[in-house]
């Protein structure tokens, strides 16, 4: 992206946290601040009334087939971290959805069951068609109209702004930003802008996967406040530098091959990070990589470590029949726990390393996982910041994607994106990689 363009600059050391300040380059059209009308609602009943206050930060998320994954995950997850109540409703007539690049995801309720709550926020995630599910579904283009009409918050990323809120005319006479490839139809209905995060009134615009992260932080920063949004950034890992071209550090090059497609195990387990679980198997699956997502346990169902619902293809037993190209572990406390409990997943691992074939982790799996079981040994990696005094060798941490011969390891949330694309650049080259970056705007 171009240097020009808007984003955040504040809270990008995962050690030290930059508070906010006045010359950060997130773009406000308007000063008002945010009134916080959050209503108390029975989750299950849903009964509402307008009358109670409530102290917890009710947020929607809708979700339907063709979601963008990613987006909608991060969404979920930043917001849960920052401690609002998050609701993802299904806008389909079935709590599980299929969203974008086969990623399989389980919604908490339908939308025709809380049509008549109260939110303090509702996000749209983009994706298609999943965008234009969300555009056509007449109980949530009321919600958000009256969530306007009301003065809460409404958001949205990718090509939700321009098909969904610029179709229900809540953008006229607004500032907003989208997907580039749909700047043309939003600037019909909007004042079409190049940020990545766009906030004008009660209504926060963003461009795309790669935003996604920043957009959600700024909803904590409206919603919860600049403590709770710096205090919630810390630990993601974000980019210093969003928007400029991603980098790798690489040691003791060698060629990623296979034979024909490459085939990718990625292991999920409850408390796997979904962040990183889902920027992994998106990006490669963008990437046409034969990706298997395979479960431990008993079931297909997993739930993330803030509590996403993610559906596997198969289980390990059954993946562990096939070889791979490449096995890569997500992070996640209670996930990385899990792998390195599993004698099964370990062997494939060793087997793996034993064969100079690639294998990889981010977040706390490096160290939980590949340290106390000799993945390591002889190879520089990094971790998760907090993890890392957990490493033998700690001489390489500070890289947020590290990748030494055949291992490859990175750092948390926020590098999974570039931890993906640089396995897309070992297997198809630096221009696929580029490619990929300039479409998800990392």
């Amino acid at each position: 992206m171009a240097s020009s363009l808007c984003h955040h600059c504040y809270f990008n050391n995962p050690i030290t946290v930059t508070p906010f300040s006045n010359t950060n380059k997130l773009h406000h059209s308007s000063s008002q601040s945010y009134r916080r009308t959050s209503l108390r609602a029975n989750r299950r009943s849903f009964s509402i009334s307008a009358t109670m206050a409530s102290s917890t930060n009710k947020v929607l998320i809708p979700v339907a087939h063709g979601t963008e994954p990613f987006e909608a995950v991060v969404m979920i997850d930043v917001l849960r971290r920052g401690g609002a109540d998050v609701t993802v409703a299904s806008v389909e007539n079935q709590v599980g959805v299929d969203a974008c690049h086969g990623i399989k995801m389980v919604a908490d309720t339908l939308l025709s069951e809380i049509t008549d709550s109260v939110f303090d926020l509702i996000m749209l995630p983009g994706g298609l068609p999943g965008g234009e599910t969300l555009k056509n579904c007449k109980p949530l283009e009321n919600m958000v109209k009256k969530q306007d009409t009301e003065g809460r918050l409404n958001a949205a990323v990718c090509c939700a702004p321009a098909l969904a809120l610029g179709t229900w005319g809540l953008l006229e006479g607004k500032k907003a930003t989208c997907y580039p490839v749909f700047m043309e139809k939003l600037a019909t209905c909007a004042t079409a802008v190049e940020s990545r995060v766009e906030i004008d009134g009660k209504i926060v615009t963003s461009r795309g996967p790669g935003t996604t992260m920043e957009f959600s932080v700024t909803l904590v920063d409206q919603l919860l406040g600049k403590e709770k949004a710096v205090e919630v950034s810390g630990p993601l890992v974000m980019r210093p530098n969003p928007g400029d071209e991603y980098t790798i550090t690489e040691l003791n090059q060698v060629s990623w091959s296979s034979n024909g497609t490459p085939k990718i195990l990625v292991p999920i387990a409850n408390g796997s990070e979904e962040m990183e679980a889902v920027a992994i198997i998106d990006v490669l699956r963008r990437a046409k990589a034969d990706v298997v997502v395979a479960a431990l346990g008993n079931s297909l169902e997993v739930v993330a470590s803030r509590k996403v619902k993610l559906v596997a293809d198969v289980l390990l037993d059954e993946a562990e029949k096939n070889s791979y190209d490449l096995i890569v572990l997500p992070g996640g406390l209670g996930g990385a726990e899990a792998f390195a409990s599993s004698e099964k997943l370990v062997s494939m691992l060793k087997k793996q390393a034993e064969s100079n074939k690639p294998y990889g982790a981010i977040c706390a799996s490096p160290a939980l996982v590949f340290e106390p079981h000799g993945l390591l040994k002889g190879k520089k990696a990094t971790a998760f910041p907090a993890m890392c005094s957990k490493l033998t060798d700690q001489s390489h941490i500070e890289h947020r994607v590290l990748v030494d011969g055949n291992l490859i390891t990175s750092r948390g949330p926020g590098t999974s994106l570039e931890f993906a694309l640089a396995i897309v650049e070992k297997f198809y080259g630096r221009e696929k990689g580029l490619q990929l970056a300039k479409a998800t705007l990392v």
